[in-house]
């Protein structure tokens, strides 16, 4: 199997969670042990010489792949979680969406000025969460930040609201 016939298993779901939106489901993808073990041999490679310390997973979806890299790359796992999942001291960073506003939080000392991170989610649409959590991220002053996804949806631009400074990376565009 190769890094694109993982595109023949990600399931198209019309219409959730609204009318309109066409859901890429990756779990159809990610219950198949080879296409997953494809999926974290092309995430590895697109790190493995980058000196990453970290990868910052986003809930919940960007737990899956974020925890394949951190360990394919032995690096730490950090998790950016919705507010109230964190049981220490956080940091938190607020964004629009597009029904309301939503936060996005990590524990004060999970990155320090000495890391590399990686910033992972499954997919990019419109960028408003990763945006914020590069931006958290950004504020602990590590020596450099990466971004990556498994699938982007590049017509709904989400990468345009992307740090123009921050390198980002997708195994599929759709």
């Amino acid at each position: 199997m190769q890094l694109e016939d993982l595109r023949s298993l990600i399931r198209d779901v019309p219409d959730f969670p609204s009318v309109g939106i066409m859901f890429r489901d990756l779990t159809t993808m990610i219950k198949n042990g080879e296409a997953l073990h494809v999926m974290g041999d092309a995430l590895a490679e697109l790190y493995k010489d980058k000196g990453v310390t970290k990868v910052v997973g986003i809930e919940s979806r960007g737990f899956i792949g974020g925890s394949i890299l951190a360990d394919r790359l032995g690096a730490g796992f950090v998790p950016a979680r919705k507010p109230g999942k964190l049981p220490s001291v956080t940091v938190k960073a607020s964004y629009a969406k597009e029904y309301g506003v939503d936060t996005i939080e990590l524990h004060s000392d999970a990155i320090t000025p000495d890391d590399v991170v990686v910033l992972h989610d499954d997919l990019l649409a419109t960028g408003g969460t990763m945006n914020a959590c590069c931006q958290l991220v950004k504020s602990m002053n590590p020596k450099k930040i990466y971004i990556n996804f498994i699938v982007e949806l590049s017509d709904l631009h989400g990468r345009d609201v992307l740090p123009k400074d921050v390198e980002v990376t997708s195994l599929l565009t759709y």
